[in-house]
């Protein structure tokens, strides 16, 4: 059984043995048996690499939250003032992923930012075609979408 298998199943024992069934009971378990993993598989190369995806993970997390708030700061803030800042277009990106599932993952990202939305990829998936509310500098746009798939390159990689 994988890393992430055994994080599980040691969760779910702590949730059952402890007999509080919520949410938070679980978050505990999952982070207490993270825990004693990182601590009894620490010499085993199989658990190393679990127990080193995770620090990216969470720091993963928080840049797509920090996102995701400034996404929905400006759209508010355009929905909410009398004059309509939007400059709506559609930018291609050209794509280093290459598989089926991490495009998949980039794309819906993207869509799930208030602003863009994923319209398209080539049928031979090296661009992925975006409409965005506000495309102002599309160098700059460019940029934070490379950014975003260098994340999840490292994040899947």
């Amino acid at each position: 059984m994988k890393a992430f298998g055994w994080n599980m199943l040691l969760a779910l024992a702590w949730v059952v043995l402890s007999g509080t069934y919520t949410i938070s009971n679980l978050v505990i378990g999952i982070l207490l048996s993270y825990l004693v993993l990182a601590y009894v598989g620490r010499d085993k190369p199989t658990f190393a690499r679990y127990f080193g995806k995770a620090p990216r993970i969470v720091n993963f997390v928080l840049f797509f939250i920090w996102d995701l708030i400034k996404s929905n700061a400006r759209v508010a803030y355009d929905v909410l003032t009398p004059t309509h800042l939007m400059r709506p277009g559609v930018i291609a990106i050209p794509l280093d992923l290459k598989d089926e599932g991490g495009i998949t993952i980039l794309a819906n990202l993207i869509t799930a930012t208030p602003g863009s939305l994923t319209l398209d990829v080539s049928s031979d998936r090296r661009v992925l075609y975006v409409h965005l509310m506000y495309l102002e500098d599309e160098s700059r746009q460019l940029a934070e979408f490379k950014a975003l798939e260098a994340r999840v390159i490292d994040l899947l990689g």
